[in-house]
């Protein structure tokens, strides 16, 4: 299934760039051009599509339904890391911070040591005396404090 997910992931990211990074396609259009069921379109949308990774989905469900997809391009540094903050819950996964902390050095937003440091700061080695139901609360409030460090400077 992950070899479907992958394709499905692919091919939409390789529709974002040739249209300069908006896409409107239907879902059961999608879905019958991969063989599979709507809700595995569902699931590669929800899992690596999320505003975390820098994207925003608007969706319709019904006879015509569709998704839109589009990358979220923000003006500025400032402008981007406060759209992640104001998209941010209260908890998050280690894979979820990984993937936000990928996301922000490949865009260049923090560098490769800066990423190194905040991804050994969050493991859950690191967090291993916080207890188990608090790990991704503790984890988002460290990562929220890192990147406002980023706005203000300090």
């Amino acid at each position: 299934m992950s070899g479907l997910t992958s394709d499905i992931e692919k091919f939409l990211k390789a529709l974002l760039d040739e249209a300069d990074g908006m896409v409107e396609i239907g879902r059961n259009d999608l879905a019958n051009q991969f063989d599979c069921a709507p809700s595995q379109i569902n699931y590669v949308l929800t899992t690596r599509f999320t505003p975390i990774k820098g994207y925003y989905i608007e969706s319709k469900r019904g006879g015509n339904g569709f998704i839109k997809i589009m990358t979220i391009t923000e003006s500025s540094e400032e402008d981007y890391i406060s759209y992640v903050l104001k998209n941010l819950t209260d908890e998050i996964s280690y894979s979820q911070a990984e993937n936000l902390l990928e996301d922000l050095w490949e865009k260049d937003l923090i560098n490769k040591r800066e990423e190194m440091l905040m991804r050994y700061s969050i493991t859950n080695n690191s967090l291993k005396n916080i207890d188990n139901k608090k790990r991704n609360k503790v984890r988002c409030d460290i990562l929220k404090n890192m990147l406002l460090s980023f706005l203000t400077g300090v």
